[in-house]
């Protein structure tokens, strides 16, 4: 007999059926792709064909993440000056991991071990890997010396990149524009080794005439590609979908979406505007991290919706740390707002027991 409280088999059987039958699609190149796929070619060639696709995808997310945590260890408000090895590392362990992941699906054809799965995995690997890529970014130009543009600039990267599957749920295709994760990824690494050559002072520099220190022509740069990318995504998902009536690829509402990183985002201000110990401005890394990873959790659920041509349900575990943080709030902090954080993020990081069923 099943124990009453056991948990359910993540996907039904029908939905199964249909993450089998998914075949990927993507449409529209970037405007280094042409210049950097010889490269790629050449770099996959060297990998040998007992590596499987997923290891190299995996290998690729620690290396990102492990050579961005002593820059975060270093700049936990994103206003410190890092040591230059640790730019240099940052640089490195992103221009790798950028490598990798273009060459892990040139893998699995090279071994004629495409699937589903392999789809998935990849993405649920970006999904966590661009939440230290923003982090990155901000660190690299010391952006936590204004906290707001911070908070803006971070968040439309999570944004922009829920988004980006948020359209492939409406059109069923994932669409690459001409300025795209690419060019970001190199952008960003180019930031990282300015700052470890020239030091994070450079973008303190005031331009004369304009004004504006250095580093808000890059939030400028930020704002342009945020606006070209949300002008494209969002006339594909305004424009209707694939399903029945303009709907979405599993016939819901192209707007149902909007609802996850809607609370996300209204969740995040709330409580960086309503804090009255200076959270975000004092860990804004920490703050990052933390709702980076609910977007990842809730991005990932994305595309198992599209993948199985499902309905997404709103209710998700992923909110419970950002709902402490609202309600300790509500109770006028009676826990440090710090301490809470710590166990949102540890409530989404750590593996979750499972109940097994038992006879």
């Amino acid at each position: 007999m099943a124990v009453p409280w056991a948990l359910p088999a993540p996907l039904s059987p029908a939905q199964l059926k249909r993450l089998e039958q998914h075949r990927y699609s993507a449409a529209g190149r970037s405007l280094l792709e042409p210049w950097l796929q010889p490269y790629w070619g050449w770099l996959v060639e060297q990998v040998p064909l007992g590596l499987a696709p997923n290891a190299i995808t995996m290998g690729g997310l620690l290396l990102n993440c492990l050579t961005a945590l002593p820059l975060i260890a270093c700049c936990p408000s994103a206003a410190e000056q890092a040591p230059s090895w640790a730019y240099i590392l940052g640089a490195l362990g992103l221009f790798i991991y950028q490598s990798l992941d273009a060459i892990d699906g040139k893998q699995a054809r090279r071994t004629n071990t495409s699937s589903p799965l392999g789809e998935l995995f990849d993405h649920g690997c970006d999904s966590i890997s661009t939440v230290f890529v923003v982090l990155g970014s901000c660190i690299a130009i010391r952006l936590g010396t204004n906290p707001d543009w911070l908070f803006f600039c971070c968040f439309v990267g999570l944004f922009m990149f829920y988004s980006a599957h948020w359209q492939t749920y409406v059109s069923g295709i994932l669409r690459f524009g001409k300025i795209d994760v690419t060019e970001v990824q190199i952008a960003i690494t180019m930031l990282l080794l300015i700052s470890a050559y020239a030091g994070t002072a450079i973008w303190d520099y005031k331009v004369p005439l304009v004004g504006l220190e250095l580093k808000f022509f890059a939030v400028i740069g930020i704002l342009c590609g945020t606006a070209l990318s949300f002008f494209n995504y969002f006339r594909v998902i305004f424009g209707g979908g694939v399903g029945k009536n303009g709907s979405t690829i599993a016939g819901t509402s192209v707007l149902s979406p909007g609802l996850h990183i809607g609370l996300l985002i209204t969740l995040a201000i709330m409580i960086y505007k309503k804090s009255t110990t200076q959270l975000f401005e004092k860990h804004a890394c920490l703050y990052v991290l933390t709702f980076g990873f609910v977007n990842a959790k809730i991005s990932q659920k994305l595309v198992v919706a599209h993948m199985t041509k499902s309905e997404i349900s709103l209710q998700d575990s992923a909110f419970i740390g950002p709902g402490l943080l609202f309600l300790d709030q509500y109770f006028n902090s009676f826990i440090d707002e710090y301490i809470v954080l710590w166990i949102a993020l540890v409530q989404l990081v750590s593996p979750l027991s499972h109940q097994n069923n038992m006879d």
